[in-house]
């Protein structure tokens, strides 16, 4: 059992201004294309119009989780709104948010679909259907705008949508002992009862936590009250939505890969909010196990489409990977969760190999294109995921505009939009530096007021300068986060070398600070060869290119076809360099390889090796971030490569 359980305080993010560098960048370019082109969809497809509840039959349907996207799509507007003012995007905002208060019923109940389409399905399918979890995006949203703008009227919605979900569901007579198969609404309503100061929130999100995975298990016996069998549940097991067994005895991460992320960001809530030891432990064995044996190297999640989720440990297939971009997504949610219960640099490790790579290559660098799965290979006619989630362009799998389940594309908006949160974290006498990009921020400790600027070109370099300015000096313990890929730094405060041995992965600095301290930290970041675990069959004698947090893959654009027979020999050297004129400027790897079986093949699909005379043909390869790849012609990628 672990004895205490420690809370740090994320930053405000009116608080962080981002206005360069490479999260800036892509923060202008969410703001410029991508929310933009999420609203246009959700227009052309129906999905805003569909809160004015006039649906008819013979009419294309609604889907049941309409609501869940446009929660998103607020989301992220609202926190563009707090960094970047936009009359239009409020007003679009503002548009939608009257079309939901005049579709909420007068009981408080909040759906399209079951209000418009199926009413006497309310509340009828917790496990399959997803009220719940669309309750929990809108009450994001509505607590994120409120935040942005001041203004109520949403968030008057969804706190009379909760009072009605906090009647109907919960353990006294005459309520459902019920809970959703899509967990969201548990980390939704920390939020609103953050926002609000209700604390029957609370209980309520604590409440669904407890209950998941209790005997008799609800999801059978509202399956008996439809009339079904739940023994042909078609999922076939609880396992799909983490509710085989009650959270507080699992402790390996299992099913659907979004989900799990969802619940267990709940748990680390509701662990934080109430002290709870027992659920920080499963929290904890969950997360080994996630980290140690089911994430790919990019920080993707669930090899597998039949269930968008985990399999078992070591299976992580490269051409077949699924990792969904929410998966990654959910990722740093619990990830930063996490770290506040426990202020450990493996946590941020964790959010930064997401972020960088599994999160960012799920849209297009121009900003409106998305992956809704995320593979670590690809070749020409092979379509792994045979759904409307993945188009095929000249036989090659490419990202679309939209998706009839359209999850990833908001979700992705609302993350890239609320990155800085992510930057900084505070206790009363500690402020931690967990992410490195140009930002200012101004934070609270104590009495005082502390402005931090950062400058650096991160993650293609690995200098970052501080400035510190204060009112009156002040006594506090500047965190600053050594990442886990990083074996060598070099520390200055003014301008004279500090030695400081890091402690969980941060290098402390303890002092009274004045206005105009300066410091600078070098990370060393030399390009890596990464191996996976032998017991990883996908990639046994394989290598992946990793510089500072971004994992790279090769591209038929660069590197022509047949990238399997691409060998890299092991002394091979390794070149870093900055390509100004690719993506915006990124640094790209280059070095020589050989390409084998290429010219001179004598014919016939098979040959013994001993009749072979085929030289080997050196090449100069080129290997580029992978968070931007298929975003040129289309070609084969890889990320694991082959090593001689």
């Amino acid at each position: 059992m672990i004895e205490s359980i420690q809370q740090l305080e994320e930053t405000p993010l009116k608080q962080i201004q981002i206005e360069s560098g490479f999260w800036g960048t892509r923060q202008a370019t969410n703001d410029a294309r991508t929310i933009p082109s999420i609203y246009h969809q959700m227009k052309i497809t129906g999905r805003l119009d569909a809160w004015r509840l006039d649906w008819k039959e013979g009419q294309p349907k609604p889907h049941i989780f309409w609501d869940s996207d446009a929660g998103k799509w607020i989301e992220a507007v609202s926190y563009s709104l707090m960094a970047h003012p936009n009359p239009e995007f409020e007003q679009q905002v503002d548009e939608t948010v009257a079309l939901i208060e005049k579709a909420q019923q007068p009981d408080g109940y909040l759906n399209i679909f079951f209000t418009a389409v199926e009413p006497q399905n309310r509340w009828r399918n917790l496990r399959d259907w997803h009220e719940l979890y669309d309750a929990g995006h809108l009450m994001e949203g509505a607590v994120a705008y409120y935040q942005a703008t001041g203004k109520r009227q949403l968030l008057d919605v969804l706190t009379r949508y909760a009072d009605h979900i906090d009647k109907m569901f919960g353990p006294n007579e005459g309520q459902k002992r019920g809970y959703c198969g899509h967990p969201e609404v548990e980390l939704a309503l920390v939020k609103l009862y953050k926002a609000t100061g209700e604390r029957r929130y609370l209980n309520l999100a604590k409440y669904f936590i407890d209950e998941r995975g209790q005997q008799p298990h609800y999801f059978d016996i509202e399956a008996r009250e439809r009339g079904e069998d739940p023994r042909k549940f078609w999922a076939k097991t609880y396992r799909y939505c983490q509710a085989h067994v009650p959270v507080r005895e699992q402790t390996t991460a299992v099913g659907h890969a979004v989900r799990a992320c969802y619940l267990y960001s709940g748990m680390a809530d509701i662990a934080a909010q109430t002290h709870d030891t027992a659920l920080w432990a499963a929290c904890r064995s969950i997360w080994e196990d996630l980290t140690q044996h089911q994430m790919y190297v990019t920080g993707g999640l669930g090899p597998a489409h039949s269930n968008e989720g985990f399999t078992f440990a070591y299976d992580l297939p490269n051409e077949e990977a699924y990792a969904e971009t929410c998966a990654s997504i959910a990722l740093v949610f619990w990830a930063q969760r996490m770290f506040h219960l426990q202020p450990e640099g493996r946590y941020m490790d964790v959010m930064e190999r997401a972020l960088y790579n599994g999160v960012l290559s799920g849209v297009s660098f121009e900003g409106s294109h998305f992956f809704y799965a995320n593979p670590l290979a690809a070749y020409p006619n092979i379509n792994p995921y045979p759904t409307s989630a993945s188009v095929l362009t000249d036989g090659y799998y490419r990202r679309s505009e939209w998706f009839d389940c359209a999850c990833c594309p908001p979700n992705l908006a609302r993350l890239v939009a609320s990155v800085g949160r992510y930057f900084y974290s505070t206790t009363a006498d500690t402020i931690y530096v967990n992410l490195y990009n140009q930002n200012r921020t101004r934070l609270a400790l104590g009495d005082s007021a502390v402005q931090i600027e950062q400058q650096t070109n991160y993650p293609w370099a690995g200098d970052v300068h501080l400035a510190v300015r204060v009112e009156r000096p002040v006594q506090f313990r500047l965190a600053l986060r050594i990442p886990g890929w990083c074996r060598d730094f070099r520390l200055e405060v003014n301008g004279s070398a500090l030695s400081v041995n890091p402690s969980n992965g941060y290098a402390v600095i303890s002092r009274e600070w004045a206005n105009g301290d300066a410091v600078d930290l070098h990370l060393s970041m030399p390009v890596e060869r990464i191996v996976a675990h032998p017991h990883v069959r996908q990639d046994a004698g394989c290598i992946a290119l990793q510089q500072g947090p971004v994992v790279y893959c090769l591209e038929e654009a660069d590197n022509g076809p047949h990238l399997a027979n691409l060998v890299l020999p092991r002394d091979s050297r390794l070149r870093s360099e900055f390509a100004a004129d690719l993506f915006g400027g990124v640094n790209v790897i280059t070095g020589d390889a050989i390409r084998t079986a290429g010219q001179g093949w004598p014919g016939g699909l098979y040959q013994p090796q001993s009749a072979l005379q085929l030289a080997p043909a050196p090449i100069t390869f080129k290997a580029i971030p992978y968070c931007f790849w298929a975003n040129r012609q289309p070609g084969e990628m890889r990320v694991w490569v082959r090593e001689s």
